[in-house]
């Protein structure tokens, strides 16, 4: 089973795809998400969106501002600045 992911600001969309995991940071700590997590929305802080692709690749996309919505294994970071997609 799959996340689907989406980071997206009012530049445009940054990254979208499908993901094993996704750690995401919040004004009050990081967010570790999975298959399966029970729906939420949450405010995000300044760091590393962190994430595993199906194809085995790690991402990060350094955003600060905004919020998460994780729904039905659909992630959604709607992030009020985004640094562009860099590979780890």
């Amino acid at each position: 089973m799959a996340l689907h992911v989406e980071v997206v600001s009012p530049a445009g969309e940054a990254w979208t795809g499908e993901a094993t995991q996704v750690s995401v940071p919040l004004i009050n700590g990081e967010l570790g998400v999975l298959p399966g997590r029970q729906p939420l929305v949450a405010v995000l802080g300044t760091g590393s969106v962190r994430l595993s692709s199906v194809d085995g690749e790690m991402h990060r996309i350094e955003v600060s501002g905004g919020f998460c919505s994780v729904d039905h294994d659909a992630i959604t970071i709607a992030a009020d600045h985004v640094k562009q997609d860099a590979e780890v």
